[in-house]
């Protein structure tokens, strides 16, 4: 539950109404990639390495291939001699579909089996034996460059080392400078842990090749499915218009779902071999232990200023755990993601980060978990260091911040690492946070409860995301430009359907995307219907990812809409005999239309018009008939969300266990389509971030295996770890977008860690503390509290 505290901002259009989606959820009435049983359906299963770094000497699948049920058994070796074995990865990297030389995580796939159940499928893996060479791995990202740590991708030609990339931003002489003549220089290693999205809804799919059309229809757990398509025709040879991608309902993606895995590879081949429908789905351990993790940085950071709080500069140094093969869900040419924001909300002279990619005995990836690219990484490092200056010059964090915060009136803003901040009202959103959450009188019941032993911690944080991914050319992943596709057609009795590129995971898609062209045409959201997840049906774009479905396809759904009613106004014109112009567009609560201006009740409803398009009459010359438009929109700029929270918790000073009592979230996200759907994507958010600041974490052992493989030891929060959510809202609009919206899915898992972690070192100041990393667990903040470092990642 959550206290809203509405600040006067009325939502765009329908406000708050119930989502139109969940019709259907609320009855089981969904559909996901597990409910799909094609007639001859077979079941796949794959076997995993159980070994996190090992050369493979032979693998003997004659015993699994004499199961009475099995109908095909695959190896690396197979897919290699039909060039299959290796398929690209969104960063530009290459990733084994299966492997052939060696295994280079746990869990990573060696061969699969396709069998008339799911159950014989299993059974059969027993059968198959692998003969393994076990090599020693390389898990610690701080050892990976050491001259004698063992080579993992030994299958690029000339790789001597395990280094991935090296990526920089920033002016080094210029914040070298700044450095230089700082009065007051603080220094903190800063660790970000791997984490998983853990997705409600594991992945999976089903694969179904004709042989005699030669067509494939694949149904996926995707959140862009245009995007697989394009990548699967390029890797497997098939013509991208004998490819059918559709992505039923999801149970969540958090960015799990962006890249392309191996078993989806794996489900194409089993039918293209058996000329039947070939399904795949993961189990929760597969999802955890060999699917797309997040984080895992080791950030070095170093914040300037002088004696009277004016914060100078920020220089970070990142060591970035890219695991076996480099899947990062990030643009190609800017392979730091969006790490570049992490000057943050704050006006300095210089900023300079450089950042080193290594390879490690892990599972592959960095996927956009729920951060716009690296975001989270980038406010959790620079929202630490100003905590850490404050805590050296003995300033309230808040007033530290409000001193350095960038201005309205310097908006559109250009940071020091060349990001373009569109709009923002830093101030009135940290005092809107502060009023809420009684600020003044919470500093007072802290010092009240620190005179009698208690452990009471105030965490603030302050965000600026970056969301929509377009339009600079270094973000385009695949080469494919940033631009989405919408279509629009309006009925002849002014219903309408709209086919949009990005796909839901459970944002609303339905319901908002409804409610947008609902508010442009006039018309009600429950007369709009929204198709999407199918490449057959709806047109080209990049997907769901990085909070862009509002900035980008957002946008072309009101643009589209803007057209028709455009085209609405000619034969309004004709139908009333008058000049365009002479019209004036209405809406009421019957709906919308053009009414002569100046001339009460004479006009015509859209519903009438779209009737006339549709060939109830005469059209005015050059107007064709229809009432419908297509765009491709690509915007002019990112959108820039920003937030203040205030974290208030407890720690128990005889167990060291983390309770957060209070959590104020004020967000800026523009405009506002609905309050309810805005709400939720907020309160996941936040709960996201308890988990990740206080309890989750993909750990390793020496050997290479994965310590978090199951919901038993990765610990995800409940309702019993969250308290009710304190919400209120600022409004700036984007200039550039044409409702001035800007996307809010990511921003509450940005801004939330550093929160939690800045309050739980709060409560610890009694203790010294100035730093503890992520997850605060028992364990950790024990520790802390005994004056000693807690256990290396």
């Amino acid at each position: 539950m959550s206290t809203f505290v509405d600040n006067d901002q009325r939502p765009l259009g329908h406000g708050r109404m119930l989502r139109k989606e969940d019709r259907r959820f609320v009855r089981g009435r969904g559909t996901y990639v597990d409910d799909i049983s094609l007639p001859g359906m077979l079941h796949l299963a794959v076997l995993r390495s159980p070994v996190a770094h090992a050369r493979i000497v032979g693998v003997d699948t004659l015993a699994a291939e004499a199961h009475p049920k099995v109908k095909a058994v695959v190896t690396g070796a197979m897919l290699a001699e039909r060039g299959l074995a290796w398929m690209p990865t969104l960063s530009g990297d290459v990733q084994a579909v299966l492997a052939t030389d060696k295994v280079r995580f746990q869990g990573q796939e060696v061969a699969f089996v396709v069998a008339e159940d799911r159950y014989a499928a299993r059974d059969a893996l027993e059968l198959i034996d692998v003969e393994y060479d076990v090599l020693e791995p390389v898990v610690d990202v701080r050892r990976a460059l050491d001259d004698d740590a063992p080579l993992i991708r030994d299958d690029l030609e000339g790789k001597r080392d395990n280094h991935c990339f090296d990526w920089e931003t920033g002016d080094p002489a210029a914040t070298a400078a700044v450095f230089d003549r700082a009065e007051v220089v603080v220094r903190q290693e800063l660790v970000f842990p791997r984490v998983h999205p853990a997705p409600m809804e594991t992945c999976g799919a089903v694969a179904d090749y004709d042989r005699v059309e030669e067509r494939l229809t694949l149904w996926a757990t995707t959140q862009a499915p245009h995007a697989h398509r394009t990548l699967l025709s390029m890797f497997a040879g098939l013509p991208e218009h004998r490819i059918r991608v559709v992505s039923p309902d999801i149970g969540g993606g958090f960015g799990n779902k962006v890249p392309i895995y191996p078993g989806y590879v794996h489900a194409i081949v089993g039918s293209m071999l058996t000329g039947r429908p070939v399904k795949w789905t993961e189990d929760r351990t597969e999802n955890l232990v060999a699917s797309g993790f997040a984080r895992d940085y080791v950030m070095q950071g170093e914040i300037a200023a002088t004696r009277d709080g004016r914060i100078l500069g920020l220089r970070s140094h990142v060591l970035a755990d890219h695991g076996a093969f480099n899947g990062t869900a990030a643009p190609r040419k800017f392979p730091g993601g969006f790490f570049g924001v992490f000057t943050g909300s704050y006006d300095l002279e210089a900023a300079y980060c450089s950042m080193t990619a290594v390879h490690t005995n892990k599972a592959p990836g960095g996927v956009a978990y729920a951060c716009s690219f690296r975001i989270a990484e980038a406010v959790y490092l620079v929202e630490r260091m100003v905590d850490l200056l404050a805590a050296e010059l003995g300033r309230d964090p808040v007033s530290l911040r409000m001193q350095n915060f960038i201005r309205p009136e310097q908006f559109p803003y250009t940071s020091r690492t060349g990001w373009v901040y569109d709009s923002g009202d830093y101030p009135r959103a940290m005092a809107e946070a502060l009023r809420i959450a009684g600020y003044d009188e919470l500093r007072a019941e802290q010092a009240e409860r620190r005179s009698r032993g208690e452990l009471m911690g105030i965490g603030v944080s302050f965000f600026t995301e970056a969301v929509g991914a377009g339009p600079r050319k270094d973000m385009d992943m695949l080469g494919l430009g940033m631009a989405d596709g919408c279509e629009l057609r309006v009925h002849p009795t002014g219903s309408a359907v709209i086919r949009l590129a990005v796909q839901t995971q459970g944002q609303g898609h339905e319901t908002t995307f409804a409610q947008l062209v609902a508010e442009e045409l006039g018309i009600r959201p429950d007369d709009v219907d929204v198709v999407h997840g199918d490449t057959d049906n709806t047109p080209y774009g990049l997907g769901t990812y990085g909070s862009r479905s509002t900035p980008v396809s957002g946008a072309a759904a009101v643009l589209a809409a803007r057209r028709v009613r455009d085209k609405a106004r000619l034969i309004a014109a004709g139908m009333l005999e008058v000049a365009p112009e002479d019209l004036e567009w209405t809406k009421d609560d019957s709906g919308g239309r053009f009414d002569v201006r100046g001339v009460p009740d004479t006009g015509v409803t859209i519903q009438q018009i779209a009737m006339r398009a549709h060939g109830a009459g005469d059209l005015p010359a050059g107007v064709e008939g229809g009432l419908d438009a297509q765009i491709s929109y690509n915007p002019d700029n990112l959108t820039y969300p920003f937030g203040a929270y205030i974290c208030v918790v407890d720690v128990d000073p005889g167990t060291a266990v983390v309770k957060v009592r209070r959590f104020i979230a004020v967000d800026d996200c523009g405009t506002r389509i609905n309050e309810m759907i805005v709400e939720g994507q907020i309160h996941g958010g936040l709960a996201d971030g308890i988990g990740m600041a206080l309890m989750e974490f993909i750990g390793f052992d020496e050997h290479g295996n994965c310590l978090g493989g199951s919901l038993m030891d990765y610990l995800i929060p409940t309702a019993l770890e969250v308290p009710d959510w304190e919400c209120g809202t600022t409004v700036t609009p984007s200039p550039h977008h044409p409702i001035g919206a800007k996307g809010v899915g990511e921003s509450a898992t940005v801004g939330s860690p550093p929160a939690v972690v800045n309050a739980v070192v709060d409560a610890l100041a009694l203790y010294g503390v100035r730093h503890a990393d992520m997850p605060l667990t028992p364990s950790r903040v024990w520790e802390a509290m005994q004056g000693r470092a807690a256990p290396p990642f």
